[in-house]
């Protein structure tokens, strides 16, 4: 490809994570970038990310070939006002927000419907801002594209290439379709998450019974309530009609199973659980999504002094750092007393190679 110009309104993580990646594959890139917090530019300019970097949105962006709208859905569709009369019809306008029919429905409004692809990269981290951008985050993670009626398809194909340059997967949806499968798989399971673990905590006595023997299959599928609240907030108002309908299934879903303990009918639970079961070990185990995965391996361990900081020791040693680390006090459906979290899927190979080495039982899930 060409030389290009980037552009990117709004530089935090997955803004500061793009420009990062495609400084990477593409040095010849001139990418320039505005941003509310000029700390971010600053750290942008200093470390080479950015060629150029501005307070304000103006004529510095006229010659892009690509601008990525990474702020919050309002603040993208006034920056689209903006950007409209400066910008060559030659210039896509991407996003990189969760929920599609908003913006989409803003540049039908706005007339600029031929110069707009929609995009979602289906990545990201508990840690915000442009500090914690790296030009890794989007690697092997989904990244949805959804292109209106009236954009090019060569432009479709030029952001394909883009995003595949990156290390990013590219799918290809309508914004209506994108906005109803990620209300099924990312925005009812946060929803129910978050319900969960305040069922726990109304239910629970004067003295955290429920917290204290909480056990590790309840911190798994509960995992994600530990998310931003506020970004939940927005995501549940802006998805608010595929959302809703979605809740309407799953709550019919969950009368049913209710019906069906309360009748006695084994045969249609045990079905359930087999058709779940059988579907759920049928999902890729690697790709990335827009949380985090858990690093984590569970060791047998004898209780004696020193036990864990034995562990610690030959990890650390062995320059293989440690997110968090624990006893398991409730180890109903899981093998390993002790469970070591760790910051990057590497380390997790690397730790089950040594700590077996040093004859340890390690399990995985």
């Amino acid at each position: 490809m060409s030389t290009k110009t980037i552009g990117f309104i709004g530089l935090g993580l997955i803004g500061g994570s793009i420009a990062k990646a495609l400084r990477r594959v593409h040095p010849e890139y001139r990418l320039i970038a505005y941003n509310r917090s000029r700390s971010s530019l600053v750290a942008a300019m200093s470390d080479g990310t950015l060629n150029q970097a501005t307070d304000v949105i103006d004529s510095s962006f006229a010659d892009c070939d690509f601008i990525f709208l990474c702020m919050p859905v309002s603040v993208n569709i006034r920056c689209l006002q903006q950007l409209k009369e400066m910008l060559p019809p030659s210039c896509v306008i991407t996003d990189v927000g969760s929920v599609k029919s908003t913006i989409h429905e803003a540049v039908t409004e706005l007339g600029m419907e031929n110069r707009f692809i929609g995009g979602h990269p289906m990545a990201g981290s508990e840690k915000t801002g442009y500090a914690s951008a790296n030009d890794r985050l989007l690697e092997n993670a989904y990244y949805i594209i959804t292109p209106t009626k009236s954009t090019d398809p060569a432009k479709v194909e030029e952001m394909r290439t883009l995003v595949s340059q990156i290390g990013a997967l590219p799918v290809v949806l309508d914004y209506h379709e994108h906005d109803h499968a990620t209300a099924v798989i990312s925005h009812l399971p946060h929803v129910i998450a978050y319900t969960l673990v305040n069922l726990v905590r109304t239910s629970d006595n004067p003295e955290g019974l429920m917290r204290q023997l909480a056990a590790g299959g309840f911190k798994d599928i509960t995992r994600i309530a530990s998310s931003s609240p506020d970004m939940w907030e927005s995501i549940c108002m802006e998805n608010k009609e595929q959302l809703v309908s979605t809740i309407n299934a799953y709550i019919h879903s969950l009368s049913e199973v209710a019906g069906a303990i309360r009748e006695g009918k084994n045969d249609y639970l045990h079905d359930l659980f087999e058709e779940a079961k059988e579907y759920r070990d049928s999902m890729p185990m690697k790709a990335k999504g827009s949380i985090t995965p858990a690093y984590e391996i569970y060791v047998d361990l004898i209780d004696e002094s020193g036990a864990i900081a034995t562990i610690a020791t030959i990890l650390a040693s062995n320059h293989i750092s440690i997110k968090n680390i624990g006893i398991l006090h409730n180890r109903e459906f899981q093998e390993g007393v002790l469970r070591i979290e760790f910051y990057q899927s590497d380390a997790v190979e690397r730790a089950i190679g040594l700590l077996s080495k040093y004859s340890y039982t390690v399990h995985t899930r």
